[in-house]
This record gives C-alpha cells, sequence and structure tokens, in this order.
C-alpha cells in the first residue's frame, strides 16, 4: 500500500485559539498530568510530537470538548477547513467506581484533598488496591482519529490536543475523572462530605442575623467578650477551597490563571481577617482587664 505523504505548509492563523501556557521545555508539572502525557511519548510519533507542541502553543486548536469517554476537537491546519479530532477513553463501569468511591470515603484524608479541589499524591494507589488503573494503560484504552489527509496516527493535530489536555489536568485534577466516566456532582456528593468532616474541627453555632439596621452594620466584633474568644485564628490550609469544588473554567483562554489569581485573593483575605481578629481579642483583653467594656 502507498502512502500520500501531505506537504507540511504554514498552520493558518487563529485568532482567539487555545494557547498553551507553557512556552518551552515540557507541558504538564502534576504528577498526574505526567503520567497522562507519557501515554502521548509511548506512541513514538517522532517529528509529529514537536510540531503537536508548536500547534498547541501557537493556538491552533480551535475548541476542546471533554465528554465522559472522549474528547472532541478543532484543529486548524494549513488548509481552510478545520480538522476534526477525537480522542476515545476507555471508561471505568459505574460499578467499579463505586468500588473506587467507597475506598475514597474510607479515607477521610483522601475524602478532605477532594472535596477541596487537590488531587492526593496517593490516589493511584487506590484505584490500583482494587486492580483498577486511573489512567488508560493498555493500547484498546485510548484510540485516536484525525480528518487530516497525514496517514500517521496519532497526528500532530491530535497531539497538539493531547498536549493542551494535559495542562488542563494541572488546573482541573478531576478531568481525568470524567473522561474515565464519573461526573464531578458524583464525586463530591454527601458522602465525601461526611467523610471530610471527620478532620474537621467543630464549627460555632451560627447567629441569627439582627433584624435592626444599625446593629446590622455594626461590627460584631466590637461586641466580643473574652469568653467569647475562640482561639488562634489559622489561615486554610487549602486556598480558595471552595471555589474550587465548582470546577475551573475548562481551557482559560486568559493571560494569567484564574483560580491562581482567586487564590492570591482569598490568602490574602485570610491574612487580614486573622491581624483584624486578633487586634480585636487583644483589645477586648485589654478593656477587660482594666475593668471596662466594648460598648
Amino acid at each position: 500500500m502507498t502512502y500520500e505523504y501531505p506537504p507540511y505548509g504554514r498552520p493558518v492563523e487563529v485568532r482567539g485559539g487555545i494557547k498553551a501556557g507553557s512556552k518551552r521545555g515540557a507541558f504538564g508539572s502534576s504528577w498526574w498530568s505526567k503520567r497522562w502525557l507519557q501515554t502521548l511519548d509511548e506512541f513514538e510519533i517522532g517529528a509529529r510530537l514537536g510540531r503537536g507542541r508548536s500547534y498547541a502553543r501557537r493556538g491552533q486548536v480551535i475548541s476542546i470538548d471533554v465528554r465522559p469517554g472522549m474528547v472532541k476537537a478543532r484543529v486548524q491546519g494549513s488548509r481552510a477547513t478545520p480538522y476534526s479530532v477525537s480522542i476515545e477513553v476507555r471508561m471505568i463501569s459505574p460499578e467499579n467506581w463505586d468500588l473506587v468511591l467507597q475506598e475514597f470515603t474510607d479515607q477521610p484524608i483522601i475524602a478532605a484533598s477532594l472535596l477541596s479541589g487537590r488531587m492526593p499524591d496517593d490516589v493511584d494507589d487506590t484505584f490500583n488496591s482494587i486492580g483498577l488503573s486511573m489512567f488508560p494503560e493498555r493500547e484498546n484504552d485510548l484510540e485516536t482519529d484525525c480528518s487530516c489527509p497525514d496517514y500517521s496516527n496519532p497526528c500532530k493535530h491530535v497531539a497538539a490536543v493531547y498536549l493542551l489536555l494535559g495542562e488542563e489536568f494541572d488546573r482541573d485534577p478531576f478531568l481525568i475523572f470524567r473522561l474515565r466516566g464519573l461526573e464531578h456532582d458524583r464525586l463530591l456528593g454527601d458522602d465525601f462530605r461526611r467523610a471530610a468532616q471527620t478532620l474537621e474541627a467543630p464549627l460555632l453555632a451560627a447567629e441569627p442575623l439582627p433584624s435592626d439596621s444599625e446593629d446590622f452594620w455594626l461590627n460584631p466584633l466590637a461586641r466580643l467578650d473574652e469568653k467569647d474568644y475562640a482561639g488562634p485564628a489559622e489561615p486554610p490550609e487549602a486556598d480558595a477551597s471552595l471555589p474550587q469544588q465548582l470546577g475551573r473554567f475548562p481551557f482559560w483562554r486568559g493571560n494569567q490563571d484564574f483560580a491562581t489569581s482567586l487564590q492570591g485573593i482569598y490568602r490574602e483575605a485570610s491574612r487580614r481577617a486573622k491581624e483584624v481578629y486578633e487586634d480585636q481579642h487583644n483589645l477586648t483583653s485589654r478593656t477587660t482587664k482594666a475593668g471596662l467594656t466594648t460598648e
């Protein structure tokens, strides 16, 4: 059989394409991202991998749609019409996902980490302990296709999408779960929250909001008594954990990562709240010892 080798022309420029955050060197920084990209290396596609990197960094990928078991993408090459790329991933059965989730909830540390939007270092061990793998391992676990005329599969267009997926895994570690058949809502359900709460400190009882507008806008810390002091204030271990539970913006196209920016805002707010809390406690202590009140 004789293959027709397509000419390698300069790709048509794309405005608003998905550009890789990596400008040089390796794609992906987390261990789970590297594990995903390791599969691409095993394809041994040679120079096409280099051209795939160039496509990913130039923004030639127009769109990427991630669904359970399937990735659909459009990539602009040297022809006028963008190519259609598909990456099919073998899903883990619902029954096996039940086993995985049970293992997660039996380990409160893993449940708490996942609930705060972080991927535990040993999460892959949980899959292995019940005879499963978090990532595609066998040849028939992963199938790729592209509408381009290149005889090689995967081609540079598939490689570009694959590399961008690796970077997206850095921002959204739960994306690999979705590809393997588990949606985000089920992952962070009530069982997870109950398991994670076993590691959390008891919460203070909530007080009703005052109905009087003047009381509402008064600083409640100004009415604290020494007996109300709940101990030293410590910032949370994970910044912006609640927004992270909602998931990241898929394939963010801004110049600065949204989640990273949000974490900085939360971190500064925690620092400032700790200062206000401790300053008010010190004031309350001094006035109490002097026989005064803070009203």
